[in-house]
This record gives C-alpha cells, structure tokens and sequence, in this order.
C-alpha cells in the first residue's frame, strides 16, 4: 500500500503524467481496470505507474530466469601431474586444462611428488612452466607454483580477451581448410619414381657363351673316345 502523499505517475500507455495526489493516481487506475505499481520508491517522489501487476510479476520472473540461463557459474576444474609425466599423457591433460579455459573456468594444475621425488622440486618447476607456457595464450596464472604439503600448485584464470582472439584463429583456420577442401588443394604428393629396368641382353650373352663353351666341351669328349677306340683296334 502507498502511504505516501503524492507520486510521480507514469499512466498505462507509459506516459508521464506528472505529479498527483496518490489518491488521484488510485483512481486512474482502478477507471482503467489496472493497479498502481510503485517502481522508485527512492526517487522523490516516489515513481509510480499504472500497470497489470500480475503480468508485471510474470515478466520480471522470466527476465530473471533467462539472466540465470545465461550466467557461467565459474567451477575450478583440477588436474594432476606427477614429476615423470611426459608425451601424449601431458598433452592429454593439459589439453583437458584448455578446454576447461576455453569454456570459462578456473584451472588448477596440481604437481603430485610421492616418495623420494620430494627431493627434485626442481623437475616439478620446470613441467609448471612448460604448463604455464602452454596456457598463457589463453588463461592468465593466478598463483604458480606454490607448495602445499607434498604438492605444487599452480592456479589459471581464463582470459576473455585472450581466449576470443584464440578462438577467432580457430575459426579462421577451420575456414580456410574447408576452402581448400572445396577447391581440391591437396598436399603436394611426393614424386614417383620408376623402378630401373635392368637390361638382359648381357645376361642372355652370357649364358649362350656358357652354352658354346658346353657344346665344346661336348665336341672335345666325343674326340677323345675317338682317339681310344681307334688305339684298342690297333
């Protein structure tokens, strides 16, 4: 209920009307079949205006569930490395870490040491900044590589500006292989070569000499047996 004297009023087709006794603006709206909202009640006077209240509720309702539809809530997504980690199992998870940047959360990246490896903190430092240097065209550090107990922990925030620009590349590069696609460039091939084509004539020379070279042979044992039987007769 408005106590107040008298209002600002703004009427049903949003109009203003000035400023008028509240008593005034009740009967505005009741002849209108509408109620008095007052919507300023810090301004001086008061701002009021004649509205449906029921579909003014409804409205606000479904404005503020659509602002909450598009809010991020921000998650801190974790993952863990260990001082031996390398390869593809590195790229896995610091892949995992981009894409939790890329859809605006916080990163922490945990470095586990287990036993003896406690002694080689310096290992650990150096796989924190090769990770800091994979995420810094996207995320910016918040803390790095700070101890707790038997871990290093370093924390990334996503970075808009950053993360927009990066984006934009992707696309761009995704564009333009579909272009290339479209037009039928292909990487260039590597040249065929054709297999040498040995000759075999040489080859067939040589085997019809050692085919003479038999059939003299032949010749010179059938002369000898010759020789013999003619020797025996005699």
């Amino acid at each position: 209920m408005i106590r107040i004297a008298q209002v600002r009023l703004i009427d049903q087709d949003g109009k203003a009307a000035g400023v008028v006794s509240t008593f005034e603006a009740q009967q505005m709206a009741m002849r209108a079949g509408l109620d008095l909202v007052e919507i300023a009640p810090n301004a001086d006077p008061p701002v009021c205006r004649i509205i449906d209240y029921s579909k003014f509720k409804y409205e606000k309702s479904k404005k503020a569930k659509e602002a909450k539809k598009k809010q991020h809530i921000v998650h801190l997504k974790e993952i863990k490395l260990r001082p031996k980690t390398e390869g593809h199992d590195y790229k896995f998870k610091v892949g995992h870490a981009r894409e939790f940047l890329v859809k605006g959360d916080r990163v922490k990246v945990t470095l586990v040491f287990r036993g003896r490896e406690i002694t080689h903190i310096d290992l650990g430092r150096k796989i924190l900044d090769r990770v800091n240097a994979d995420l810094g065209d996207i995320a910016q550090a918040e803390q790095t590589a700070r101890m707790e107990g038997r871990n290093m922990i370093s924390v990334y925030l996503p970075d808009k500006l950053k993360i927009k620009q990066y984006l934009r590349k992707v696309e761009l590069e995704r564009k333009k292989a579909e272009q290339e696609e479209k037009l039928g460039i292909a990487p260039a091939a590597a040249p065929v070569t054709e297999p040498v084509k040995r000759s075999t004539a040489p080859e067939d020379e040589d085997l019809r000499d050692d085919t003479d070279g038999l059939e003299e042979a032949g010749d010179v044992t059938e002369g000898l047996i010759d020789d013999q039987d003619e020797t025996g007769q005699a």
